[in-house]
């Protein structure tokens, strides 16, 4: 048995600039360390984010309190426990938080130490972090839902949308997948300097031009991905998060303009999109509490991803409900979300018993840690979201990925999208 000999946290800064925290576990000679991302657009049910918002220092933003919790509370407990048992681990870590979005420790808190407990098990045991999730063989690389175009609350341009992305369906291999999303960033970035248009990039790397018309950015998508001599659709399909929660006031939504309409009409206006577009994914359509509108969007749907993100935030008892209510068929998984592995994996499950697709996804304040890239592969999920192939913090789990794929050989295998 490979004891826990000791755990240190400390403050770092995410891709935002925003302080955050990182947690270093040692057990023999070796150690492992893990930094929790941070997200802007939130659901109301996530896991709790530990701040200190009293100080001043640090304009409400640092996470000096959940450092010392780890430090001191978490570090007590954890002292001498099996490394290689994360379930108890996690257990303990929920057991002394005591509250169901875990308040009192901090889930931001709580899941570093649960992310570096994991990777430190595979260190001592000396296989990659991919080898120790659910798969045990024939290991799949997901394909990436690549953001191109940023709106919402991760830029400052007019966009209602928050993500417009891209996936390379045509992709027989990883390696092939990050060809295909390079050469249509690549001529999307020519034609936004075409238009006289700004090619600086939101908080995920996709650009932020200054347009406010979501079918001026889907124009833009499309152009791109047909002078890069692809077929929209079939080679490469658009997908898009609209991050609905963010859009809604008195049960109807801005999604499609700055008016609100009412949930029939938001549909009639989404399946036009779908069908002009051929949209293959749309995250958040709704609202995190709208459950017969994610019923009514998917009854009248066919062959579209419905992904819910805000509305499950990667909670058990929540994809549960939405199963139960067809609200769905995919579900976003956010680490942070839930606040430990164990309880990530538990999620990840289910939704394959279901039938759900999963898709891994990031935040858009990260870091340079590619825990997610590893638990893509490790868990069979058919699809990653990592951003933009700008930003180091994105293009770390890209890279990681394609190191996998490298490892694999001529064993690796693309995952399947539907």
């Amino acid at each position: 048995m490979s004891k826990i000999l000791k755990i240190r946290a400390r403050q770092v800064f995410d891709s935002r600039g925003n302080p955050t925290i990182e947690t270093e576990i040692y057990s023999k000679n070796l150690s492992a360390s893990a930094i929790c991302p941070s997200g802007a657009s939130t659901g109301t049910y996530e896991a709790f984010e530990k701040r200190d918002t009293k100080n001043k220092k640090y304009l409400g933003k640092s996470v000096l309190n959940a450092v010392n919790l780890v430090n001191t509370k978490i570090s007590k407990k954890l002292k001498g426990k099996n490394i290689h048992d994360q379930t108890r681990i996690d257990t303990i870590l929920i057991n002394l938080d005591g509250t169901r979005q875990k308040k009192n420790l901090g889930a931001n808190a709580i899941l570093s130490v649960s992310m570096a407990a994991k990777k430190l098990s595979a260190k001592i045991k000396g296989v990659p972090l991919y080898k120790t999730f659910l798969i045990k063989n024939n290991y799949k690389l997901p394909y990436p839902l690549m953001n191109i175009i940023n709106g919402g609350a991760h830029a400052n341009n007019g966009l209602r949308i928050q993500e417009f992305m891209i996936r390379p369906d045509k992709a027989k291999s990883f390696s092939e997948a990050m060809h295909i999303c390079f050469v249509v960033i690549s001529n999307l970035r020519n034609l936004i300097i075409s238009r006289g248009l700004s090619t600086s990039v939101g908080d995920e790397g996709g650009f932020a031009p200054m347009i406010s018309s979501n079918e001026k950015a889907l124009d833009l998508v499309v152009a791109a991905i047909k002078r890069s001599g692809f077929k929209n659709g079939k080679d490469v399909s658009i997908c898009l998060d609209v991050a609905a929660n963010e859009l809604i006031k008195m049960k109807k939504y801005s999604i499609h303009s700055n008016k609100f309409i009412s949930v029939d009409q938001s549909i009639k206006k989404y399946k036009k999109m779908i069908k002009k577009y051929k949209i293959k994914s749309i995250e958040d359509p709704f609202g995190e509490n709208d459950w017969i509108a994610w019923n009514k969007l998917i009854k009248q749907t066919n062959s579209v991803q419905i992904i819910g993100d805000d509305l499950y935030v990667t909670n058990l008892e929540r994809l549960k409900k939405g199963f139960l209510n067809n609200s769905s068929n995919s579900i976003l998984i956010k680490l942070n979300q839930i606040g430990t592995v164990s309880e990530t994996l538990e999620v990840i499950k289910f939704a394959k018993i279901i039938g759900y697709n999963t898709i891994i996804s990031h935040r858009s304040g990260d870091s340079e840690d590619t825990f997610i890239a590893d638990l893509a592969v490790g868990t069979n999920s058919n699809q990653i979201k990592s951003g933009s192939l700008a930003r180091s913090e994105r293009v770390a789990k890209y890279n990681q990925l394609l190191r996998i794929e490298e490892e694999l050989g001529k064993k690796a295998r693309m995952n399947k999208v539907n």
